[in-house]
């Protein structure tokens, strides 16, 4: 059987969108009707009229895009799950909050903002309280808006992320840790839960240091789910759209060093872009997902009994709708 075709053929017959967010493997991505990353996929499903979206992904970019589009049926070809988003859930996050407590700050004087890498679970707690969801491209603009509210904020679950934010806006930031916290919290405008990226910790200076001495005109282009350190000794910083507008940019005769996932990397442009990093940056969830798979969530639609769908408790939904509509709305 040739898997290509029979994909083909179900895409033509089922009333179905196929989505990949760029990370996916590159016989998986080409397979996709929508692509991009993962606001753009959650906003683009949005407008589509086919009742089934089939996502390849992880958990929390199906269950952002369940959430926009309650009346959608979304399924996923694998349940894979972001380590990053993993690393926090609804207790973490109520315990992040009696940390902060018992630290000085009152949970009142605190608005949370959660990067869209997160569960609905965690998109609805940050819903409950009257905070929002970010992307890498507007967590800027979010944070700004956020800080008129004259509160702290707590953003979750990326410290990298809420550090490299709050160092160009030229603000106070923390990282507190639910596990062992000693953190001076009060002066801090910005208060980061300590998540982070297991793909971005990947790159170190060794790297920046070792394509800065080989190629002495190298640009250096990361992702800002990168550790600070690494940010600053960049020449751009950006979110995956961003990079891939920045990269493609560049004279073909640019070389360029790109801190992010691989996949994204290898496909961008052919030459003289590297991978900045000694080892293979590969999201090992984002690549789980197969041909096979994709085959099988689709046939199971032929077949009547469609399976992985994302469901979601309606409470969960409404509130972590209400964090999604108010960036939106931004």
């Amino acid at each position: 059987m040739n898997l290509v075709e029979e994909i083909e053929r179900l895409k033509e017959k089922l009333d179905v969108t196929v989505v990949a967010h760029f990370y996916q493997k590159d016989e998986v991505f080409q397979m996709a009707d929508i692509t991009g990353d993962s606001l753009e996929l959650a906003k683009k499903t949005f407008a589509s009229k086919e009742e089934f979206v089939v996502f390849c992904g992880v958990a929390f970019m199906g269950e952002s895009v369940k959430v926009l589009n309650p009346k959608k049926r979304v399924l996923m070809p694998k349940m894979a799950c972001c380590s990053m988003a993993q690393m926090i859930d609804g207790n973490y996050y109520d315990k992040s909050i009696e940390v902060l407590q018992k630290s000085g700050v009152a949970k009142d004087d605190l608005l949370p903002i959660t990067y869209i890498n997160s569960s609905a679970e965690v998109k609805a707690k940050v819903g409950e309280m009257g905070g929002l969801v970010c992307t890498s491209s507007n967590a800027e603009s979010i944070i700004t808006n956020a800080l008129k509210s004259g509160k702290k904020i707590l953003f979750v679950p990326d410290r990298c992320l809420g550090q490299n934010i709050a160092n160009k806006m030229g603000l106070k930031s923390s990282v507190v840790s639910i596990f062992e916290d000693s953190g001076n919290h009060s002066d801090s405008d910005v208060i980061c839960y300590d998540g982070f990226c297991s793909v971005h910790q990947l790159f170190t200076k060794e790297d920046v240091e070792f394509y800065r001495e080989k190629y002495p005109d190298i640009l250096v282009a990361v992702h800002p789910e990168c550790d600070p350190e690494i940010v600053n000794m960049s020449d751009f910083v950006g979110s995956t759209s961003q990079l891939i507008k920045y990269i493609t940019a560049l004279p073909p005769e640019q070389k360029v060093a790109v801190g992010t996932e691989f996949n994204l990397v290898n496909r961008i442009r052919p030459e003289n872009t590297f991978v900045l990093s000694s080892t293979k940056p590969e999201c090992p969830t984002m690549n789980e997902t197969t041909l096979e798979d994709l085959y099988k969530t689709l046939k199971s639609i032929e077949d009547g009994e469609p399976f992985f769908e994302v469901e979601l408790d309606e409470k969960v939904q409404k509130n972590a709708q209400l964090a999604l509509q108010r960036m939106l709305d931004l």
